[in-house]
């Protein structure tokens, strides 16, 4: 009977071990997720200088990548990690999958330490590929810089053939930005950590399946939600 409590406590404690391990693990995943959703929050406070409100309303998917760090600047690499989300049959969005973004360059950016990326996905199409594997953005699915401010509807034709819009912000600038040659896809290390789910699936988080978010997730999605919302007035 001894025997049999030791291994029963030596269990817990195991068990105990391996939550804790699960949390401090998606620490840094909750602080990302929070970063993103300051970036949103901070464009929604600059409506005349963000993402044409069109263009957002009538999304199927959003990126958002903050602090990309330029690895030269001469050749103008980057790697940056952020969130993406689909928008829902309801009109609402999914909850956030992790994606990491490398290559590409901000040739007009040169000397930026790090730089907020968001992209936005006109069709599924994309996200399909980007769930499939690695995804190279102006080789799998057309991308453009895209248009600024409110009345950027009437200046740009957002009927072009680009399947994803890129815009960049750093040192309080935001503007549309081109992304030809980055990288995106799935970091399903982080998708685990996360949501404490070995083996989640981006269609496990994209479908909403999960039983238990993390309240940084759903914070998220509100923000953008009351963005989204906002462009419809």
């Amino acid at each position: 009977m001894k025997l049999r409590s030791m291994v029963i406590v030596l269990a817990g404690f195991f068990l105990l071990c391996l939550a804790c391990n699960t949390v401090e693990a998606g620490g840094k995943e909750v602080e990302k997720v929070e970063a993103a959703t300051e970036v949103l929050t901070e464009l929604m406070a600059i409506p005349e200088k963000g993402i044409a409100p069109l263009l957002l309303q009538n999304a199927y998917g959003v990126a958002v990548i903050p602090a990309v760090v330029k690895a030269s600047l001469v050749v103008g690499g980057r790697y940056g990690w952020g969130v993406l989300v689909v928008r829902e049959k309801e009109g609402g969005w999914s909850n956030p999958s992790f994606v990491s973004l490398t290559g590409g360059s901000v040739g007009y950016q040169i000397g930026a330490q790090s730089t907020d990326v968001i992209l936005v996905f006109k069709s599924r199409k994309s996200i399909d590929g980007i769930m499939k594997g690695k995804f190279t953005l102006g080789a799998d699915a057309a991308v453009a810089a895209g248009a600024v401010g409110r009345q950027a509807e009437a200046a740009t034709d957002l009927q072009l053939k680009a399947e994803i819009y890129s815009y960049s912000r750093s040192r309080g600038l935001f503007a549309g930005v081109a992304l030809e040659g980055a990288a995106l896809q799935i970091d399903n290390k982080s998708n685990a950590a996360f949501y404490g789910k070995i083996g989640i699936t981006p269609a496990d988080i994209f479908t909403n399946k999960l039983r238990e978010v993390p309240a940084a997730a759903n914070e998220f999605k509100q923000v953008l939600g009351k963005y989204t919302a906002a462009t419809t007035r």
